[in-house]
């Protein structure tokens, strides 16, 4: 160590010439930024506005033109049966069993329309009673069926893709009543 050694002897280091500080913004530089960014943002806040805004329009007209037009593929598939009846009902001036075929040939275009449309009928003649798709219209005792069972129906039912559009109403085997006298 020699005396030369300014780290030696405890004294620091001279730090080398730093160059001056930047001079702070003024206040109004600060403000014209500030403004700067709150117009930026202003800006964007309306343009989210608007888009929302659009967006809501846009959804509305879209659900309007489902409640319109929901029913056309429907509608569609039921023009033919409607035709089917006018022909039937104007052979019904020929003869009985002209009438007969027709009103079948119209059911037969009729099931095939539902069938296109996701409608499917219920069933449930012989099967255990479901409270979610049948509405029973009495009960019946059954010798020879299990209770809960269905044993007639009164009314078929329908789903549309899996939802019930109208249950299925039916009689109900019950137990048979207990002999009289035991």
């Amino acid at each position: 160590m020699t005396d030369s050694d300014p780290q030696a002897n405890g004294a620091p280091a001279a730090q080398p010439a730093a160059a001056p500080p930047a001079a702070a913004p003024s206040p109004e530089e600060l403000l014209a930024a500030a403004e700067a960014k709150a117009a930026e943002h202003w800006s964007a806040c309306l343009r989210a506005v608007a888009e929302l805004d659009n967006y809501r329009k846009r959804a509305a007209r879209e659900i309007e033109g489902a409640r319109q037009y929901g029913a056309e593929r429907l509608a569609t598939e039921l023009l033919p049966v409607l035709d089917s009846l006018g022909l039937a009902l104007d052979a019904a001036a020929a003869d009985a069993a002209t009438l007969l075929e027709g009103q079948r040939a119209t059911l037969r275009l009729l099931l095939k329309a539902f069938e296109r449309a996701g409608i499917s009928e219920i069933d449930p003649l012989g099967q255990p009673f479901d409270p979610q798709l049948h509405e029973a219209m009495a009960l019946q005792p059954a010798a020879g069926q299990p209770p809960d069972t269905v044993l007639q129906v009164a009314q078929k039912g329908y789903v549309l893709n899996g939802r019930l559009l109208r249950p299925a109403r039916v009689i109900v085997a019950r137990a048979p009543d207990p002999p009289a006298g035991g």
